[in-house]
Order: C-alpha cells, then structure tokens, then sequence
C-alpha cells in the first residue's frame, strides 16, 4: 500500500519576488556591462565569422611535420607543472595548518594565515609568470615558481578546510591518553587529512597543467612559446597541432586524475 505524498506548498510571495529581483539584478547587470564596453557588437561578429571562416579550416589541416617540436614543448609544460605542483602541495601544508582554527588555536595566527592565502590567491599564473621572467629571465624555472606560488594559495585554503573538519574527538582522546605532540600528528591529524590532501594535490595538477600551456606565452617556458610564435606568425595549421597535442594531453590527465583520486578518497 503506497502512502500518498502531501502535495507541495507553493512558493511563498516573497520568495518568488526575491528570486524575480535577483534575476533582474543579473539581467540588467550583463546589458550594462555591454553598454559601457565601447565596441560595435555587429561589426564585431561579422568580422569573427570573416576570421573563423578563414581560421577555422587551417586549424582542422594540423601541419603534422610539426609534431616532434609540439610534442618536445609539450613536455616541458608537463616538467613545470609537475614540478610547480609538487612544490604548492608541499608549500601549503605548513600554511594549511596555520589557517586552521582547530590547530592553531589561535584567532590572530589563522586570521594571519588565512589572510597570507587570500593575498597569494589574489594573483593570477599569468601575472607571477611576468614577475618571475622580469625576475630570474625567461625560463621554464619562472613558469615553475608562477605555478608553485599561485598553486600554494589555493591548496593551502582547500587543506585548512579540511583540517578544520576532521575529528577532533580522536585529537582529545590521544591527548588524555598522554600522547605527544608527534603522536598526535602522526596518528591522530595526518591519517585523517592524508587522503583528501592527495586528491586535492592531483586535482591541482590538472589545472596546473592548463595554466602552464599559456605561461610560455609571457616567456615562462612551455608550449606557450610555440602558441606566441604560431599565432604571431598566422601559421594556424601549426596552431592546430598544438591545440591537437593540448587536447589529448590534457583529456588523458583528467582521465587518469579522476580514476587515481576515486582510488584515493
């Protein structure tokens, strides 16, 4: 005998006036954006379908001949964001647990660490890419501090999350068993967090990789070199062995990624 469900309450007014308000907000916000920027939006599709038109069907004809150097400049984005990642996961520990309130116990320290993330997140790869080759010259070891330091700031806010979510219980237990400072950490905190700050980590590196294809754009090493130089140049059956190489790197790391962190959490 199937039980009957009640019938819905409909929506009270004042949240549908709420949710009509915020839909006008958005409408209203995106036709002003428009408005302001000064550009003749017809003129502008018109001369995007003449570029298309003319772009398009060279990108689909990939110069094939280029594949070695693709292929070569393809690792060394994979070198930086590897390397660039490795050093973010290990860089935002020691801040992941600044941040967290249950570790530090502390509200000046987190607020501290939690402003130093904010402020590290606060600049795009891009940005970091142009100061490190102003900085150390251009080369991939610029790419990599860009992708270390931009990397660290988001890792060290997911990992201060976690932190900030496990059992605190065991925490308290292990301490009124007279365990130390080690022992707690060891066997209390990092069993707890290890998993999640893997899948975390791996996830970046997804990103990163992404970041990293454009940083040589600016100089900072990668495939992002030949990207500047294929489209400075219009050779655009080049740019679409590079775009074909892109493609099916990254589409196999985010395979592997995703099969790796379902294995892991």
């Amino acid at each position: 005998m199937s039980m009957e469900q009640p019938p819905r309450r409909p929506l009270p007014i004042m949240k549908i006036i709420k949710y009509l308000m915020i839909g006008i907000a958005v409408i209203t916000l995106y036709i002003w954006t428009f408005a302001t920027i000064d550009v003749d939006l017809a003129k502008a599709l018109e001369r995007m379908q003449s570029n298309f038109q003319r772009i398009v069907p060279r990108l689909f004809d990939p110069e094939w001949d280029s594949l070695g150097k693709v292929w070569g400049m393809m690792v060394e984005t994979l070198f930086i964001a590897y390397a660039g990642s490795l050093a973010a996961a290990i860089l935002a520990v020691p801040l992941g647990f600044l941040a967290a309130i249950n570790m530090t116990n502390s509200k000046i320290l987190t607020t501290i660490g939690k402003w130093i993330l904010s402020a590290i997140r606060a600049f795009p790869e891009i940005i970091l890419a142009i100061l490190f080759v102003v900085a150390v010259g251009p080369t991939p070891f610029a790419g990599i501090l860009a992708i270390a330091i931009g990397s660290t700031g988001m890792l060290g806010k997911l990992y201060s999350e976690v932190l900030e979510s496990i059992d605190m219980e065991v925490v308290q237990a292990m301490q009124a068993n007279g365990s130390n400072g080690i022992q707690i950490m060891f066997h209390g905190i990092i069993p707890q967090v290890i998993p999640e700050f893997l899948s975390y980590a791996i996830y970046r590196f997804e990103i990163d990789v992404r970041a990293s294809t454009v940083l040589g754009y600016v100089g900072a090493g990668g495939i992002g070199l030949l990207i500047f130089f294929a489209s400075s140049n219009r050779n655009w059956n080049e740019m679409g062995m590079i775009l074909l190489v892109i493609i099916v790197v990254v589409t196999v790391i985010d395979y592997v990624s995703s099969y790796i962190r379902k294995r892991i959490v």
